[in-house]
């Protein structure tokens, strides 16, 4: 006889094994994931070829700029092309910066006094309207109407005086810009005014390391970088950073230490970050720090020059 009883329940247990949940719980026999291929390794940077230098003087150029032609003659003793033009040249010689870069591309750098550090970011829009990179450009004391460093420009430092007539020209960097960035303001160094601030070796011999360093720097570098606006006190010479880098503050950290650890004045930390400069500091914050791109020789910017009759400001 059937005991009804247990068909029931082994129907049950049949219905169970075919329910989706019960499938579900099964462990399903899975295929051996396809090994994913590892990313190639990027290429290694290739030096760029050296960069051609554009040297543009300010009005009355070859009496009140001469600056611009003793540097010229530096950066060709160190074995670049680099020419010195007039500043009324300027929309020629920006055709002929394009029309080299066509022939065959090349860093950029345009370095100008007065009306030539205007000249420079003129020449630098041209070039971003033909989507052309400049990698260097340094103002020197620019007219008041220069316009604002435009996105292609890879490095920008200004060196002016706030307080000058024929100069004094604050440039900033349009919005969005993502390059390297450096302002210095010497208005308190009554020793320096607008006839010969384009004059100093110490200026000239950070330049051509600079544009020495160029060809070397991998385009990557210029991630994460932080403007940097600076009030240089007096009798101060200048060191030429490319820009900020933001660093974590560790346990025992001061802003003595940090300076002292990253070869830096303690002035800058203090003005970068709006800080007194025996501010305590928190671990974990950040603190912005001046650097350069490669390592700097010794810092002979920051020693104090010899004292000398000071200059009428111009």
């Amino acid at each position: 006889m059937i005991d009804l009883r247990r068909l029931v329940a082994l129907a049950a247990v049949a219905l169970l094994a075919l329910s989706p949940g019960m499938a579900a719980a099964s462990p399903a026999k899975s295929k051996p994931a396809a090994a994913v291929p590892a990313a190639p390794p990027p290429p290694p940077f290739e030096p760029l070829p050296p960069p051609n230098i554009y040297l543009f003087r300010g009005a009355m150029g070859p009496i009140f700029s001469t600056g611009m032609d003793r540097l010229g003659e530096k950066l060709t003793q160190a074995g670049f092309s680099a020419d010195v033009y007039e500043f009324t040249l300027c929309r020629f010689i920006g055709n002929r910066v394009i029309s080299s870069y066509k022939e065959k591309a090349a860093p950029i750098v345009l370095i100008g006094h007065s009306m030539g550090g205007l000249c420079s970011i003129v020449i630098s829009e041209m070039a971003a309207k033909e989507n052309i990179p400049i990698s260097l450009v340094i103002a020197i004391d620019p007219a008041h109407a220069t316009g604002d460093v435009p996105l292609n420009v890879e490095r920008f430092i200004n060196i002016f005086l706030s307080d000058s007539v024929l100069g004094g020209g604050d440039v900033v960097a349009v919005p969005g810009f993502r390059g390297h960035y450096a302002s210095y303001d010497l208005k308190e160094n009554a020793r320096v005014s607008h006839i010969n601030i384009e004059k100093s070796d110490d200026i000239h011999r950070q330049i051509v390391e600079m544009v020495t360093q160029l060809p070397r720097i991998p385009p990557q570098t210029q991630a994460n970088a932080v403007p940097l606006r600076y009030l240089v006190p007096a009798n101060t010479l200048v060191e030429l950073w490319d820009s900020g880098v933001r660093l974590p503050v560790r346990r025992g950290d001061t802003m003595e230490s940090i300076a002292a650890a990253n070869r830096v004045p303690l002035w800058t930390l203090a003005q970068s970050n709006s800080l007194p400069e025996n501010a305590q500091l928190t671990p974990g914050q950040t603190i912005i720090v001046p650097r350069h791109l490669t390592p700097p020789e010794p810092a002979a910017a920051m020693a104090t020059p010899p004292a000398v009759a000071p200059a009428g400001r111009k």
